[in-house]
This record gives C-alpha cells, sequence and structure tokens, in this order.
C-alpha cells in the first residue's frame, strides 16, 4: 500500500523504520500530549501493533515520509480506537516537530480521510485528542472535521472528538 500527495508519501511501517520513528515518539516535546514518551520497548512495539493492522484491518498508521528527500518525517493513518466507549475508525498522526506547522500532517491526513473514504465501508471518520493538543485538533478541523463532543478520558483527563461524514466528505470533494 503506497499514498502520494503533493509532497508525501505514506507507505507501511517496516522494522528498519525503528530509529526514525523512535527519534519522534521518544521526544518529551513531541509526546507531551501523552501519558510519557515511548521507550524503545513501546517504539517497536508500535510498529509491530501497525504491521498487525495492516494484516488484520487492510490498515492502520502508514510511515510518512517526504518524497523530495526519502526522509521519515512521522506517521499518519486509520486505526481501530475506544473514543469515549466505542471502537471507531481513528485518523491519527504523529510529525517530526522540526517539520511542524508547514501542513505535512494535514496533508497526509486528507490523504488518509480520502483513501479511507474510497476503500472501506465506514461512513464516518474521527480523531480524538488531550484536549491541550490545539496542533492535533487544528490538523483535525483542517481535515473537514468537526468537533462533535468532549468528554472524560482516564488517560487525558478530557478528550476532544472530530468527525467527519461520508456525506460530508463527498461535498469537500465534489467542489
Amino acid at each position: 500500500m503506497q499514498i502520494e500527495t503533493t509532497r508525501l508519501i505514506l507507505r507501511e511501517y517496516t522494522l528498519d523504520d525503528f530509529d526514525a520513528l523512535y527519534e519522534i515518539v521518544s521526544d518529551a516535546e513531541t509526546m507531551r500530549h501523552y501519558p510519557k514518551p515511548f521507550d524503545e520497548a513501546r517504539t517497536r512495539n508500535w510498529i509491530e501493533w501497525n504491521i498487525k493492522n495492516y494484516a488484520e484491518y487492510g490498515f492502520g498508521l502508514w510511515a510518512v515520509v517526504l518524497k523530495e528527500t526519502q526522509e521519515f518525517i512521522g506517521d499518519c493513518g486509520v486505526t481501530m480506537q475506544n473514543i469515549d466507549g466505542e471502537m471507531l475508525p481513528e485518523i491519527g498522526y504523529h510529525i517530526h516537530k522540526k517539520y511542524w506547522r508547514r501542513g505535512f500532517g494535514s496533508e497526509a491526513a486528507k490523504a488518509v480521510r480520502d483513501w479511507a473514504f474510497e476503500n472501506t465501508k465506514y461512513d464516518c471518520l474521527y480523531s480524538y485528542m488531550k484536549y491541550t493538543n490545539v496542533g492535533s485538533y487544528s490538523t483535525a478541523a483542517a481535515n473537514g472535521m468537526k468537533k462533535i463532543k468532549e468528554y472524560p478520558d482516564e488517560k487525558n483527563g478530557v478528550s476532544y472528538a472530530y468527525a467527519i461524514t461520508r456525506a460530508e466528505w463527498e461535498a469537500i470533494v465534489s467542489v
């Protein structure tokens, strides 16, 4: 599986992505909205979890690579997540902090949104995040999502859920 955008390539993870991913997810600033940064074991498990997701669901988080340099700069994709007690298809993303505020997260998320509506039967896609994660909910909004709920969450204290329906997506892409 591979998705191409103007500036990015999204592809399946391999274990060879460990070092580049670890640089991102072990960083305290990048992971400040998570309970804690990832250690080596958690990073390896993250890659293995996504490889299992590809086999089970046909999707997961995919490596995000800059077309121009082939540099791994993060991940973005769809995973099944517990959002306020329901297992729902969630678009998630992590971009290396040196590439923040350049639109890479939004570009990747839009490509994943389009892929998911074109290749799955889901009528709604979600993104959820800790209420303090302005970057994440800004990316969700740029992806055409609207905030649909705020709920107490054991992991985050309070989480926001954003969503876009298939009908809303069709209205966006038909313009």
